[in-house]
């Protein structure tokens, strides 16, 4: 099971977290959400909870879940900007179907 980031990816956080000052890495899970299911839930990591999986690229952890990874093994975390638009990319190879409006998925 696994967790990647991009290099791209990578570089953000770290950028995000030194100017925060604090963090252990990301935390990355999933919650019940949407017209499909399930959302992506993204946030810092202070600590690393009792049954985390961690997973380290480009120097960035990333603690997931036991609970989320069943739905997140294999993503890609990447974060790409288009015109005015910027933001993380969730590449999912477990995806089965997805809500018109991107927020929502389902396996």
């Amino acid at each position: 099971m696994s967790i990647t980031l991009t290099e791209a990816a990578a570089n953000h956080v770290k950028s995000f977290i030194k100017s925060r000052g604090v963090g252990l890495g990301i935390r990355l899970g999933v919650r019940t959400s949407g017209c499909s299911g399930m959302a992506y839930v993204l946030e810092f990591a202070d600590r690393q909870d009792e049954g985390d999986q961690v997973f380290e690229h480009h120097g960035v952890k990333v603690l997931v879940d036991a609970k989320s990874l069943l739905y997140l093994d294999g993503t890609e975390l990447d974060y790409t900007k288009e015109g005015l638009n910027e933001g993380f990319r969730f590449n999912n190879p477990n995806v089965k179907d997805a809500c018109g409006c991107g927020e929502s998925f389902n396996v």
